[in-house]
C-alpha cells in the first residue's frame, strides 16, 4: 500500500478500495471476529475512522479511543469522535485495561520485532486483540512499497500474537487473539 494513503484524509477511502477491492469485506470480517460486546476499544491506526465506523454499528455502547500518526488524520478524525490521539503503535499504549485491541490495515507498517513488541505490551494490557491486515500471499494482490509495508503470513501473525485466523481472501487476512 502507497504511502500517500496515510496523508490524505479527503481521498483515503476511495484510494484505499481501488488498491484493497476486498477493503469493505475485510473490515466486515474484522468485526464479525470481535470474541465478546466489548465495553473499552482501543483502535490502532485509526486512520479515517473506518473501523470505528463499523464497530459502533454493531457494538453501540463500545467506547473507543483512537490511536494514529498521521496529524493530518487526527485532525479531521477529531471533528467526528473525542477520543482521537497522535501516536505511534511504537508509543507505549494508553492505559488500559482494554477489552479489545483492533488494528485493521496498519501492523504491516511495522518490521518484525515491533509487531512482537506491539502483541507483548496488548497482551499485558487486553483482553483480546483483533487484527485485519495485508499479509504475505500468493498471489500479492494488495501493491506493496518495500519501504513501508512489512507484512507478514497470517500464520507468523497467528504465532506471535497467539491467535487464530478467522478469514482469509487473496492477501488479507483477520487473526484474533483472546487473553482471558
Amino acid at each position: 500500500m502507497c504511502a500517500q494513503f496515510h496523508w490524505n484524509p479527503e481521498t483515503y477511502l476511495e484510494e484505499i478500495r481501488a488498491e484493497v477491492p476486498r477493503y469493505d469485506e475485510l473490515q466486515r470480517a474484522a468485526i464479525d471476529a470481535v470474541p465478546f460486546p466489548p465495553d473499552r476499544v482501543l483502535e490502532l491506526g485509526i486512520g479515517t475512522g473506518e473501523t470505528t465506523r463499523v464497530l459502533l454499528e454493531s457494538y453501540p455502547d463500545a467506547w473507543v479511543i483512537g490511536l494514529d500518526s498521521s496529524p493530518d488524520m487526527v485532525y479531521r478524525l477529531r471533528e467526528e469522535y473525542d477520543d482521537v490521539q497522535l501516536a505511534r503503535m511504537e508509543d507505549p499504549l494508553p492505559d488500559g485495561p482494554w477489552d479489545l485491541v483492533m488494528s485493521v490495515l496498519s501492523l504491516h507498517h511495522l518490521q518484525d520485532d515491533a509487531k512482537r513488541t506491539l502483541f507483548r505490551r496488548v497482551r499485558e494490557q487486553s483482553r483480546a486483540l483483533v487484527i485485519g491486515d495485508v499479509v504475505k500471499a500468493e498471489p500479492q494482490v494488495t501493491p506493496i512499497d518495500h519501504g513501508f509495508d512489512f507484512p507478514d503470513t497470517a500464520d507468523q501473525l497467528a504465532e506471535w500474537c497467539g491467535g487464530q485466523i478467522t478469514w482469509t481472501a487473496d492477501d488479507l487476512a483477520v487473526v484474533r487473539a483472546t487473553y482471558d
